[in-house]
């Protein structure tokens, strides 16, 4: 199916009041799990570098991951890039709104794009199934960090990322170009790039993947069926989520041995 229409209607109904895109991203933060496993990793690098405040949000979408970043870290510099003009002018528009000035964002085509030198920490979440010309991506990644910087990256996995299971079976998401890596195939990529060190491991294991189809999938395609579920999926949530939310955390803070998500990190020595 198609998400960008959808998004597209989510995105009419909470840009209303800087209120309401507030509980948009912290619905958001409830509700995806990759935003718990990004949250971890981002945690423990904050740890280890307390005075690096360079973050570069490549791939910035709705700007959630940027909203997040500037309450971990008041300090934070942030520059967010999305190849999509309208949503960048809503992102400046809103930060600017709520008074977040450490957050600017930028018209930017990824496979092109890159900053020397600029960034202790760049942020890839949910970008990379849609970019077919990954490696250039991962080179101007490489390019905008500085020494000893870290690519934090989130995106399905071969393991049935997707959705897909089956060799024939088509993505869940039309709008992806593939439907997930190896975790050999993405580690190949970033060392072409440049990058040492990567650290990958799988999410949306067994718990995750339950989660995942009763917090996003179903409600995404009832959504798509018709707008008329909006009224439903309060009610929706009010039964579901905390299945959700233990599933979540068993998750988030366990070991998965397979899963159909990725968390990758990788550095530029």
């Amino acid at each position: 199916m198609q998400y960008d229409p959808i998004k597209r209607s989510l995105g009419g109904v909470f840009n209303q009041t800087p209120f309401l895109r507030k509980t948009f991203y912290k619905l958001l933060d409830l509700l995806l799990l990759r935003t718990w496993h990004i949250d971890n990793e981002l945690k423990a690098w904050m740890a280890l570098n307390p005075n690096k405040t360079q973050v570069f949000d490549a791939g910035s979408g709705y700007g959630q991951y940027s909203y997040k970043l500037s309450g971990l870290n008041p300090k934070f510099n942030i520059l967010a890039v999305d190849v999509k003009e309208e949503q960048v002018e809503d992102c400046n528009i809103f930060f600017a709104k709520v008074g977040k000035t450490n957050v600017k964002f930028e018209v930017g085509d990824l496979t092109q794009y890159n900053k020397p030198n600029a960034f202790d920490l760049a942020l890839s979440v949910d970008v990379m199934e849609h970019i077919l010309e990954d490696v250039e991506v991962f080179k101007n990644i490489y390019t905008s960090l500085k020494p000893g910087g870290m690519l934090l990256i989130s995106t399905p996995s071969d393991q049935g990322g997707s959705d897909v299971h089956e060799g024939e079976e088509g993505s869940f998401i039309e709008e992806h170009v593939r439907d997930g890596y190896a975790i050999t195939d993405i580690e190949a990529k970033l060392k072409l790039a440049g990058f040492t060190g990567m650290v990958s491991r799988y999410a949306y294991g067994k718990f995750g993947t339950i989660a995942w189809r009763m917090s996003m999938k179903w409600p995404i395609q009832l959504l798509g069926v018709s707008k008329l579920f909006f009224v439903l999926i309060p009610f929706y949530y009010a039964v579901t989520y905390p299945i959700c939310y233990v599933l979540n955390y068993l998750d988030a803070n366990g070991q998965n041995p397979t899963g159909t998500g990725l968390i990758v990190r990788a550095y530029k020595a």
